[in-house]
């Protein structure tokens, strides 16, 4: 099996000849952000990372989505954080995307190379370092945890190349999920998987559900459906979906189509 790619913006700032049409666009139920909007001068610097770059593609907004934020940071040679996440209560997915990473967690050392995936619990002591002579780009997904008595997640750190995909029923392996977590350990208040798609699979009904939605492509091309339309998604672009709005797709080749998927899962809804 060849190993998979994943996209990873480049920055820099178009000419002055570029027409401004965009597949950019917010709706109430949905946000696209395209990989052709993810430039220098929309780059935001984080406290505590030294030579580092973000792209912050999500952050919790009332009526909208407001579980999680995710983003893409860049780190640049010799940089990186000692203190990565300033709020105790926040639990962290750190996907790579390129070059290689360094990612001490409770004193235990994981160099991450692309596909590198890392669960850093609620209050874990972390740190992030890019030894390296390369740049490396990672998504980094944050959720408020919501603590449940009797389960406490555990950290890790692990490659998907080496996770074997969950093949969903009665698609013949077309539609598969590369899951990280036991999606039944109620530890686990949230799931950030990779979906992946051959060439014409599809979603073959519009999900509508609770669980709210960041999607990374990773890899491909597709035509999603969003709410009431259907926009052409490929490597590089992030959808945002809040919760209850409908989402399918067509995976349209010639590769594979694969995003990086989070939702929030396995708790009561809070009424009071």
């Amino acid at each position: 099996m060849s190993e998979p790619t994943y996209y990873a913006p480049e920055g820099g700032l178009p000419s002055q000849t570029t027409l401004l049409t965009s597949r950019a666009v917010v709706k109430e139920a949905y946000t696209v952000i395209p990989r052709g909007v993810l430039r220098d001068i929309v780059t935001s610097n984080l406290p505590g990372w030294a030579n580092t770059r973000s792209w912050i593609l999500a952050k919790p907004i009332a009526g909208f989505a407001t579980t999680f934020a995710q983003y893409i940071v860049e780190v640049s040679p010799g940089g990186g954080s000692t203190e990565p996440e300033p709020e105790r209560g926040v639990e962290s997915v750190v996907f790579l995307l390129t070059g290689t990473l360094n990612v001490v967690i409770e004193g235990e050392k994981h160099s991450l190379t692309p596909g590198g995936y890392a669960y850093l619990p609620a209050g874990a002591n972390w740190s992030v370092a890019n030894e390296s002579t390369e740049v490396a780009a990672f998504q980094w997904v944050r959720k408020a945890y919501e603590p449940l008595e009797g389960y406490t997640p555990q950290p890790f750190a692990v490659q998907e190349q080496d996770l074997e995909p969950t093949p969903m029923p009665g698609t013949n392996g077309a539609w598969a999920t590369t899951r990280f977590v036991d999606p039944n350990d109620l530890a686990h208040d949230m799931h950030v998987n990779i979906v992946t798609f051959e060439p014409g699979a599809v979603i073959p009904f519009a999900e509508t559900h609770v669980m709210e939605h960041g999607i990374y492509v990773l890899e491909g091309k597709a035509v999603y459906r969003l709410n009431d339309d259907w926009v052409e998604v490929e490597a590089g672009d992030f959808m945002w979906l809040r919760a209850f709005c409908p989402q399918a797709c067509y995976a349209g080749g010639p590769g594979k189509f694969r995003y990086l998927l989070y939702k929030d899962v396995n708790r009561q809804i809070k009424l009071t």
